[in-house]
């Protein structure tokens, strides 16, 4: 085993016996020498193989010589890329995947995306330079019927949806992990920054030690189920930690950019919209732009082009700033008010999922994220209808249906769920 790797806390995502690089320390030349692009072909390490004395999860040691094959969603970028190097370095039977999914317009080079051809041929260079098998999967059709459609379906409906939650459900963790299974993978990993701990006997998952990078916010409908399966190699790491690593090993995706939200989108979303209906002029109608009492006061393109807590674009003139504080889709109107009328004490939340699997007991206090990059804030929960109501201490600025709540203890990913555009109390 090379030295400069430790085996990871068994209160992290290395749980599974997983071997990980010291924090400043080098890798050695033999090690490089294993992934130089030098070598017509890489050169297959010895490696000491995890089993249930460093960690093995027992559950897994059924495998043949208690080697787990491992499949590592791979996008072709620096993440994925040095979770896959971790992990055959920690001994484990490696595997990368890349999915083909669905793209508007040439897919070949589109900067800043991610799934594309070129986007492929990265992760198959990558997993050349490890020496590890390559399969590409063409997921398009059924990413389409479900991201796509969920994310044009939303927007018509006034709401702002986070198309990288639904994908992760249903295609990433829904679709990829049942085809893994099948093709004999015992565990599934990706480059996401998050964490898998254990509270009792339930895998639930937790932060990233790089708050800035914690992806826990587009994670949160992964089962414990399913976080039994999956490993976080990259969730004790910070970016800059996993760029040096990539730079040490020299992985082709060292300096490849960071990919962008969405993936599917190559411009912005209202164009992509336009371009993707047929009927877009029928379904996206201009009208009125509304004050809080009513009174008509500009004009609109169209809901799909307005989302909650908006400011400019608005093409107003007023004595004060306005913002979009409501989208009426019965009406066909834009809601403008002063920027005390973006905050909101109170949201509705539904379609729920919990990470044991039940609803806690209610009510909860806790911290709630309404979107990724939002700051926490504490807030009570109350079980309402279907869903719960989410009452904040304090009012929070620009909450939007079709956005994920997510819910917090400490570090522990609680649950979460879609926001409704039911009404909610204003500051």
């Amino acid at each position: 085993m090379n030295p400069n790797f430790a085996l990871g806390s068994r209160n992290s995502s290395n749980d599974a016996g997983l071997f990980l690089p010291k924090k400043g320390s080098t890798v050695d030349n033999a090690t490089l020498s294993l992934f130089s692009s030098k070598n017509s072909r890489p050169r297959s390490p010895r490696f000491s193989r995890p089993n249930a004395k460093v960690g093995m999860n027992p559950k897994l040691c059924i495998v043949r010589n208690n080697v787990p094959k491992v499949v590592v969603g791979m996008s072709g970028g620096v993440d994925s890329s040095v979770a896959a190097a971790l992990l055959k370095e920690g001994g484990y039977d490696v595997a990368g995947v890349t999915l083909r999914l669905w793209h508007a317009g040439d897919d070949r080079g589109r900067p800043g995306g991610c799934c594309s051809m070129d986007d492929i041929a990265d992760a198959r260079r990558v997993c050349h330079h490890l020496g590890i098998r390559h399969y590409v999967l063409d997921f398009g059709s059924r990413f389409e019927e479900t991201v796509v459609a969920d994310f044009v379906r939303e927007y018509l409906r006034g709401h702002t949806p986070n198309p990288c939650i639904v994908c992760n459900q249903f295609i990433k963790f829904g679709l990829l992990m049942e085809k893994a299974q099948a093709m004999g993978f015992d565990l599934m990993a990706t480059g996401h920054y998050a964490r898998i701990e254990k509270r009792g006997e339930t895998s639930v998952l937790a932060k990233a030690k790089d708050a800035l990078k914690d992806q826990s916010y587009v994670l949160y409908r992964l089962t414990s189920g399913q976080l039994e399966r999956l490993i976080f190699p990259l969730g004790e790491y910070t970016k800059a930690e996993v760029r040096d690593i990539a730079r040490r090993l020299a992985l082709p995706a060292a300096e490849k950019p960071e990919s962008q939200e969405i993936c599917f989108v190559p411009d912005d979303y209202a164009s992509f919209l336009r371009a993707y209906l047929p009927d877009f002029d029928r379904k996206v109608r201009p009208g009125a732009i509304v004050d809080v009492n009513g009174a008509i006061v500009g004009k609109h393109k169209g809901l799909a082009f307005y989302t909650i807590g908006q400011r400019k674009g608005l093409g107003l003139s007023s004595p004060e700033p306005l913002y979009v504080i409501a989208l009426d889709p019965a009406k066909n109107e834009v809601v403008v008010g002063g920027k005390e009328k973006v905050y909101s004490s109170k949201m509705p939340v539904e379609t729920l999922s919990w990470a044991e699997g039940k609803t806690p007991e209610l009510p909860l206090k806790c911290m709630v994220k309404i979107r990724r990059m939002h700051k926490e804030a504490s807030a009570l929960i109350s079980p309402a209808g279907a869903g719960v109501l989410v009452e904040f201490d304090k009012p929070q600025m620009a909450i939007t249906a079709g956005q994920s709540a997510v819910f917090y203890e400490n570090n522990h990913v609680l649950g979460g769920g879609i926001i409704s555009d039911k009404h909610t109390g204003k500051a």
